[in-house]
């Protein structure tokens, strides 16, 4: 088992199996990550202490920094657990003659709208957004390695099964991220629920329009 590794959710923590990015598995029923969710979800990132995600998680402040440094590296490894599980539940099961390209795209979408529902997100959205920043601006994080994975794999299937237009499969797959990215962060900035055609259900009918025309061949 890769160990738990505490870089804010941030920094490249390397390419490969989604699952082994963070430590995902043995994260994933962490009475600690529990308890700061939690307590993000109550104050914001912010106004969360050590002190506070100990006392929730019935562990001392002690078996927190021997795990983690800080707040901050306890959030980012929270955010790759969350955002790796929303992602990795967004995508669709094989179905009988369904092409790649077609679980890609179900995939993808249901991805945007499944982040900006998610609590946690929203919540740092909405108090901390400064936390998303370096994952926007400078560096990817081990969630977004995680995707990269994901996407890397299925596009190579879709270029197998000629659902997916041929090309480098890295870029594709960054070039999707970036895309989607920018709909989940920046959506609601662009929407206007009082015009029908404006709604966040009409800009996800384009995204989906965006990422057929992007991949077919």
């Amino acid at each position: 088992m890769t160990p738990i590794r505490h870089n804010g959710s941030g920094g490249p923590n390397g390419k490969g199996d989604p699952a082994a990015v963070s430590g995902a598995p043995e994260a994933a029923g962490d009475p600690v990550l529990d308890a700061v969710r939690d307590c993000v979800l109550a104050v914001g990132v912010r106004r969360t202490t050590m002190t506070d995600v100990a006392r929730r998680a019935g562990v001392s402040r002690m078996t927190l920094y021997r795990r983690w440094p800080d707040v901050r590296s306890l959030v980012g490894d929270l955010m790759t657990r969350e955002w790796v599980d929303v992602a990795t539940r967004s995508m669709p099961e094989r179905r009988p003659g369904t092409d790649r390209r077609t679980l890609i795209v179900d995939g993808l979408v249901a991805g945007v709208a499944a982040f900006r529902a998610h609590p946690l997100f929203r919540k740092i959205v909405d108090v901390d957004p400064e936390l998303l920043l370096p994952y926007v601006l400078d560096r990817r994080g081990a969630s977004q390695e995680a995707l990269l994975a994901l996407l890397t794999d299925a596009l190579r299937e879709g270029h197998a099964d000629g659902s997916v237009r041929t090309g480098h499969p890295d870029r594709q797959a960054r070039s999707l991220l970036l895309v989607v990215q920018s709909f989940t962060l920046s959506l609601r900035t662009m929407t206007d629920e009082d015009d029908p055609g404006l709604t966040a259900e009409a800009f996800l009918a384009e995204l989906r329009t965006i990422l057929e025309r992007t991949l077919t061949p």
